[in-house]
């Protein structure tokens, strides 16, 4: 038999692999081409990926064994027990867009939580808009009587407990039973919680959509979402995901299985901190409120007692207002000129606060391992239940000692008294 030539020789080299190593971590396949043995296979594999079958595969982009074991995983974890079905995505803001186009179409009406993630309401008030869905944002907190809210035309309801920035806790059992006498859709954002601490289709959601990038990775290294759905809406799903050519790659989805691993561990020690810090800034007397669900304090705290577990280490606080930017301390009615500088100082107040700190980091996003500082800026965000409160800072508060946070935050505030008492009465 001749001898292949060299350039052949290169690009056939080493394939074989060992298919009898077994190791505790599932391996990381990379792909893009599937190879089948017949035309037969071929065919076969391709009508399972048409129907959505699990596992079945024809290209990287419906799946590998990476990916797919990431996948099993959100079924078993999240899906805690119900039937379903569940699909990557490239970041967590691809998976909130991907759920609603999957199921809305022109005409539809869209119900979303007020305290929604921010991009999905620009979302919903881009795209869908343009696409003819029309949306109405409904008050969190506003239970059973989303029923006088519904209309015929209303196909989805979308959730977020608690919200963000606000940390409303919806009572999400009470809407889900509603919209499930009336053939309406449920969709939860359970980034916050994450399955450590809730169990959303315990509570009768039709779908759970995770960012994965936050605590499930945990470590600030890695993008990925996921859409966790019954039985029953995945094929909407599945066609959304192949139409839209959502995936994600096997490098990130090991990434994630890896943080999954240790996510309890994390996010117990995430909890503990972040109540330790919650309760030592509601003794602040710069602090008007902190917005944490599980300090009985919150408005919602026996909602939440009532459905989590735990909870996360983001929350926010309400700085007191009436310190930081004061009105016209001679009596008199305020100015245009009055309400510049008033917002000048609750400007320079918040860089004081939050800038130069040595272990709050200032960053978007949540759920690694270190600790994040960022003013929530929420008047343009909120319609159904518009913010009225003090200026609104929004913590994530990771894996450091709480004893070294505090002081940190310590500091902040003495900055911040300094930068307030040298610019006088507002």
């Amino acid at each position: 038999m001749q001898e292949d030539r060299f350039a052949t020789r290169l690009a056939e080299a080493g394939r074989d692999g060992e298919a009898t190593f077994v190791a505790a971590n599932v391996a990381v396949h990379r792909a893009s081409t599937v190879l089948f043995d017949t035309l037969e296979a071929t065919g076969a594999a391709g009508a399972a990926v048409a129907e959505g079958r699990a596992r079945a595969t024809t290209y990287g982009t419906v799946g590998t064994p990476t990916t797919m074991a990431l996948m099993d995983a959100l079924c078993e974890i999240e899906g805690g027990g119900h039937a379903v079905r569940a699909s990557l995505m490239p970041s967590g803001l691809a998976a909130i867009t991907t759920a609603l186009l999957a199921v809305l179409s022109p005409g539809d009406h869209l119900l979303v939580a007020d305290s929604s993630y921010g991009p999905t309401r620009v979302f919903c008030d881009g795209m869908l808009a343009r696409m003819g869905v029309r949306t109405s944002y409904y008050d969190p907190t506003i239970g059973a009587g989303i029923a006088a809210l519904l209309r015929p035309e209303t196909k989805l309801i979308w959730l977020e407990s608690p919200g963000s920035y606000t940390f409303e806790v919806q009572d999400v059992p009470a809407i889900c039973a509603i919209a499930r006498e009336r053939g309406i859709v449920t969709m939860i954002d359970n980034t916050w919680a994450s399955p450590i601490f809730a169990r959303p289709f315990d509570w009768g959601v039709d779908a759970s959509v995770l960012a994965l990038t936050k605590y499930w990775g945990g470590h600030s290294d890695v993008l990925m979402g996921a859409v966790v759905v019954r039985e029953s809406l995945w094929p909407k799903l599945w066609a959304a995901v192949r139409q839209l050519g959502q995936c994600a790659s096997g490098d990130d989805a090991w990434l994630v299985l890896r943080g999954l691993r240790s996510a309890e561990v994390r996010m117990r020690r995430h909890e503990a901190n972040a109540l330790e810090v919650a309760r030592w800034l509601e003794a602040r007397p710069e602090v008007a409120s902190v917005l944490h669900p599980a300090l009985p304090s919150h408005p919602q705290h026996a909602l939440w007692r009532r459905d989590f577990s735990g909870a996360s280490g983001l929350f926010s606080f309400e700085l007191d207002r009436a310190l930081v930017a004061s009105a016209r301390a001679d009596g008199h009615s305020a100015t245009a000129g009055d309400a510049a500088r008033a917002s000048e100082r609750e400007r320079a107040a918040l860089a004081a606060l939050c800038e130069r700190r040595r272990h709050f980091a200032i960053g978007y996003s949540w759920g690694g391992f270190e600790s994040l500082v960022m003013p929530a800026h929420i008047d343009r965000m909120r319609s159904a239940k518009p913010w009225t409160g003090g200026p609104l800072v929004r913590l994530h508060v990771g894996l450091e000692d709480p004893a070294d946070l505090i002081a940190d935050l310590a500091e902040g505030f003495e900055a911040m008294g300094r930068v307030l008492a040298a610019s006088g009465p507002g």
